[in-house]
């Protein structure tokens, strides 16, 4: 037990003194720019601009959220379950996105759905449409561009829960007579309930602070609570607004974490 706590403290050491510091600065500034007290909150939580970006990132990253869990659920099964050839090409298609930045994701995203974009020109040319469809500068092109980069991430926790999948069970109710489907609904699904919650916690919690994708997908239409922080620091200046506005949204997601982690612990139970 003492070799463990002596590995464990330095790392604690540098996690306490890398963030937590940080963060009590943060605190601080939040009470204190550019006076001291409780303005800054006040109007954070009154201001109906600022109010209309929380609720719209808090609306963007559950619409993610969902996307990416539900679509990385289709892809860790045929990466569990499925034929070596599927499972090595499921594999590569998971993998690659890693080594590509999500810069030139966004840009990737732009160049096929921009009015003058591949999929604009090939409906065009076949026939289908005689204007443009508007896929970027909206949240259609946010939810695409943000699900896309946080998909690669839901899986492994989802890979998890599927390995541990007892195939007694499945086999079991196989041999009850049970329809694949039932036995994926009733039996496969809640036995994976944690690897869903905790794919569910890490990309909402990822989608809280994207900045580079809506700012370029969302053109300015779709501004996210990020995005607003670094106008307030860089283009205003009004740094204890940020500040509390950045407490504000770290107190949020950490309820939200707690609620998920309680659920967690129950499925587990």
């Amino acid at each position: 037990m003492r070799p463990t706590l002596f590995l464990i403290c330095p790392v604690l050491l540098f996690l306490g003194l890398s963030y937590l510091l940080p963060f009590l600065g943060i605190v601080q500034l939040s009470f204190t720019d550019p006076q001291p007290g409780l303005a800054q909150y006040r109007h954070v939580l009154s201001d109906p601009l600022t109010l209309a970006v929380i609720w719209r990132t808090l609306r963007l990253c559950i619409i993610v959220t969902v996307v990416s869990v539900g679509c990385a659920y289709i892809i860790t099964l045929l990466w569990v379950r499925g034929t070596p050839v599927i499972r090595l090409l499921t594999e590569l298609c998971i993998m690659i996105p890693f080594w590509i930045s999500v810069l030139s994701r966004a840009f990737g995203w732009l160049s096929l759905l921009s009015n003058r974009g591949l999929i604009n020109t090939w409906l065009k040319d076949a026939g289908l449409i005689d204007a443009s469809i508007q896929m970027t500068r909206n949240e259609f092109a946010v939810v695409v561009g943000m699900a896309h980069y946080l998909i690669p991430f839901a899986v492994f926790p989802l890979a998890t829960a599927m390995r541990n999948v007892d195939e007694r069970v499945l086999t079991a109710a196989d041999g009850m007579g049970a329809s694949r489907l039932r036995i994926f609904w009733q039996i496969f699904l809640p036995m994976t309930g944690n690897g869903i919650i905790g794919a569910t916690l890490l990309v909402f919690v990822f989608s809280i602070g994207f900045y580079v994708t809506p700012a370029l997908l969302g053109g300015g239409q779709s501004v996210l609570l990020a995005e607003l922080i670094y106008l307030w620091i860089f283009q205003m200046p009004q740094w204890g607004m940020a500040a509390a506005l950045s407490v504000v949204m770290m107190i949020a997601v950490g309820g939200i974490l707690v609620a998920l982690m309680r659920r967690n612990a129950e499925i587990a139970k």
